[in-house]
């Protein structure tokens, strides 16, 4: 395939979010035989009221990680999520990239699904820029239906 050039993954814990639960969740999205070779890098940050909060951030650079990353992704998120990324692909595409949002809560409990409030971010950097390419891409690797 090598039609990916990086994925970057990042999520953030808030003071009141237990730290190893959140990189148990983050490590839960990774093929099993990959999730202990990612390591994530740790920024404190200060939010809206001055409260500390972490970014874990990674990124992935080998493409037989990268791939079998989305393989276990496209094989793990339920089909309600793939058609909605299907339906509204041109809201995640710019430039190249690929935005996706999963849950870090469901996560942590071992299940893929999509969610807009407290993600775990997956950037996917492609190759191309072709919007069309990226869509028969995202099929091969059974993303989108």
């Amino acid at each position: 395939m090598r039609k990916i050039s990086y994925i970057d993954i990042s999520f953030i814990v808030h003071a009141t979010e237990d730290q190893e639960k959140a990189l148990i969740a983050a490590k839960n999205i990774f093929p099993p035989e990959h999730a202990g070779k990612i390591s994530f890098s740790r920024s404190k940050l200060k939010g809206e009221y001055g409260n500390p909060i972490i970014l874990f951030r990674t990124q992935i650079r080998e493409p037989e990680i990268s791939e079998s990353f989305l393989l276990h992704l496209s094989l793990n998120l339920p089909s309600v999520d793939k058609e909605d990324l299907f339906r509204h692909l041109h809201l995640h595409l710019d430039k190249g990239s690929l935005y996706m949002r999963l849950d870090k809560q469901e996560a942590y409990r071992g299940r893929l699904r999509f969610c807009r409030a407290d993600p775990i971010r997956i950037h996917v950097k492609f190759k191309a820029s072709n919007i069309e390419e990226i869509r028969k891409t995202c099929q091969a690797i059974g993303l989108l239906p």
